[in-house]
């Protein structure tokens, strides 16, 4: 049996690393994530993490363990910005509001699935100019949902959250055990 991280993150690598647990393989899978017409953020979530889960090629006794993270305004799903331009209207239309922030995890051992997601509110302050294009400029938002990482230097912007801190990083970590754990991972194995 061997852990297969359907994950490129290096965020997901150390949040694993926390609980002990390091990946035998790492095989980020390539599938297409954009939302289907009128999908709602919570859905949209728990389904892509599955398609990753799916896509990952693994041996029938190993464990793929996948996520996705989705920072929703409303019913919009704010993905990953294009560019430094959709970053800023993501940060704008954040600024000085609450959101949530969703991060689904699927775990697959050969035919069988566990998944389970986690929903945190966050409030992002009000933007001054400044910070706005001081943020832009560091290319933090790049690859990132909603263009911020909570772990980064975006961090300075989130006076609030309720919910898993870890979760909004991009993988809710006591969650994430209980469901390895299901699915046979030795979580807690006695050390020699």
């Amino acid at each position: 049996m061997k852990l297969i991280l359907g994950s490129g993150s290096p965020r997901r690598r150390e949040l694993l690393a926390q609980i002990g647990v390091v990946a035998d393989d790492i095989r980020p899978p390539d599938i297409n994530e954009d939302p289907l017409t009128n999908e709602l953020p919570r859905p949209y979530c728990q389904r892509i993490a599955y398609e990753k889960a799916m896509a990952v090629k693994a041996d029938a006794d190993d464990i793929v363990l996948c996520a996705d993270t989705t920072v929703a305004l409303g019913r919009r799903i704010m993905g990953k910005p294009r560019d430094a331009g959709e970053a800023a209207e993501f940060l704008l239309a954040l600024a000085g509001r609450r959101h949530r922030v969703i991060t689904a995890v699927a775990i697959r051992r050969g035919d069988q699935i566990w998944q389970r997601d986690v929903v945190s509110a966050v409030k992002m302050k009000r933007l001054s100019d400044n910070e706005l294009n001081a943020y832009l400029v560091s290319d933090d938002w790049q690859g990132k949902a909603g263009g911020y990482a909570i772990q980064g230097p975006a961090g300075a912007f989130i006076p609030w959250i309720s919910g898993s801190f870890s979760a909004i990083m991009g993988l809710p970590v006591a969650e994430t055990a209980t469901l390895l754990q299901a699915a046979g991972y030795p979580l807690y194995k006695e050390r020699t």
